[in-house]
């Protein structure tokens, strides 16, 4: 049986510190208290949800805000519902203090919610994790981290996270091109290298599409993250009349990433399919979601005729990062990364417009793994048209990321465990070290 600590989480705790003798005397489950505005540096009042003291209450106090109008109906809907599920995930768990955990992650984040609610935080186009004087990247973590089933989760490759690490420190930069499966990617990879890859688990860079920092139910997680924040190709379209200035934004974000690779030591997650990976409709089987590039004509020489080369990554996403992080004058480093944890909080079947989404949470095994570099040269020697080159690179990395995936599949949903390591791929449970 898992058993986390039942002591007051530290975000808990810097919230309570911010609450006024004042207001602690009030007889109220809920308190007014001075909160810092992270947009303006200015002093905010706010009702908080810390000094509830069971599930019903917090419920209560939800339906109560909703009613004056403070919570909107749709967020008070996605809250209760969230809470529902993400408290059966826990309490199947088997962690002995699961009831407490619950309420007090919820709790948290609720007035963080509530909170952003009253005064919206705006994402720059790049974001720096807040860790003071709340750490939103310790509520990330500790907010998922009783949905891992550690014991049934796993990490490929640990020795090339690692070398990562190494040549960060070298002021190298380090590009992840990888699947992507959860809006609870970055705390997934964050927990599975906490122990072992802190420098890394920390200070990666997210590339994020605009859903993660508007969705009022993320918004308090992606403030603890380091993000880069740009507009999916998928969402381009939603709305007409503002594509040109969604695209505008996608050109400062750009900019800000080339002055961050230009800096050197940065290590940043993209993932060049462009969203979440999808169920086959067919056989309801999870895979990394490929992107088909039709048009594209490759000539193979070897058997001399035409063919329709299919890549799986988008070509011009990876392009494009593989020749910032060359023109950027510091030595670059991209891998191809393969992440599982689509059990712990999968995305609607098909993709949707609104923002809202329903959310249903899991306590599941996870899995990542990495494999050595992939270099440009090594890929597009002996190509002679420039596109081809391209689309074999992309192919490349989206080909060993799909390799890993089924590795860390048969390691957690066929339950091989280590065992189903390869040659290329061997599977670990660092925490346990």
């Amino acid at each position: 049986m898992l058993v986390l600590s039942s002591s007051t989480p530290p975000v808990l705790e810097l919230l309570k510190d911010s609450v006024s003798s004042s207001s602690a005397a009030s007889s109220s489950a809920f308190s007014e208290i001075p909160l810092k505005n992270d947009n303006e540096n200015q002093s905010l009042r706010s009702r908080t949800y810390l000094d509830v003291r069971s599930a019903e209450e917090l419920i209560s106090g939800i339906k109560r805000e909703s009613e004056t109008g403070r919570l909107p109906k749709g967020v008070t809907a996605a809250v209760e519902e969230l809470f529902h599920y993400y408290r059966n995930a826990v309490l199947s768990s088997g962690i002995s203090n699961a009831d407490e955990l619950v309420l007090s992650n919820m709790k948290t984040m609720l007035n963080f919610v509530l909170m952003d609610m009253e005064d919206p935080f705006v994402f720059p186009p790049y974001h720096k994790a807040i860790r003071e004087p709340i750490d939103y990247y310790s509520f990330g973590q500790d907010y998922i981290r009783p949905l891992i089933d550690f014991g049934n989760s796993y990490v490929g490759n640990i020795t090339l996270f690692h070398e990562m690490e190494e040549k960060l420190q070298q002021g190298h930069n380090i590009i992840l091109m990888s699947n992507h499966q959860t809006e609870a990617d970055p705390a997934v990879i964050a927990l599975l290298l906490e122990k072992t890859n802190s420098l890394i688990a920390e200070n990666l860079i997210y590339i994020a599409g605009d859903r993660v920092v508007t969705d009022p139910l993320c918004k308090p997680f992606s403030m603890g993250r380091n993000l880069l924040c740009v507009y999916s190709k998928k969402h381009m379209h939603d709305v007409p009349e503002l594509v040109d200035a969604k695209k505008r934004a996608n050109t400062r974000s750009l900019k800000e990433l080339a002055l961050l690779l230009r800096e050197g030591s940065k290590i940043i997650w993209i993932a060049p399919s462009g969203g979440r990976d999808r169920p086959d409709a067919v056989t309801g089987e999870w895979y990394p979601e490929a992107l088909f590039v039709r048009n594209l004509v490759a000539i193979l020489d070897m058997i001399s005729f035409l063919c329709i080369y299919r890549a799986t990554f988008d070509v011009t996403s990876v392009d494009n990062m593989r020749r910032l992080v060359e023109h950027s004058g510091v030595p670059g480093h991209i891998y191809p990364m393969a992440l599982l944890c689509y059990d712990i909080m999968p995305p609607p079947a098909q993709v949707e417009k609104e923002i809202g989404e329903k959310r249903v949470i899991s306590f599941h095994g996870v899995g990542l793994s990495v494999e050595p570099e992939i270099k440009y040269s090594d890929i597009s020697f002996g190509w002679e048209n420039e596109k081809e080159a391209k689309a074999a690179y992309a192919q490349a990395l989206y080909a060993s990321v799909k390799e890993q995936y089924k590795v860390l599949k048969a390691a957690i949903y066929e339950k091989q465990g280590s065992s189903a390591s390869t040659m290329a791929t061997s599977l670990s449970p660092p925490w346990t070290s």
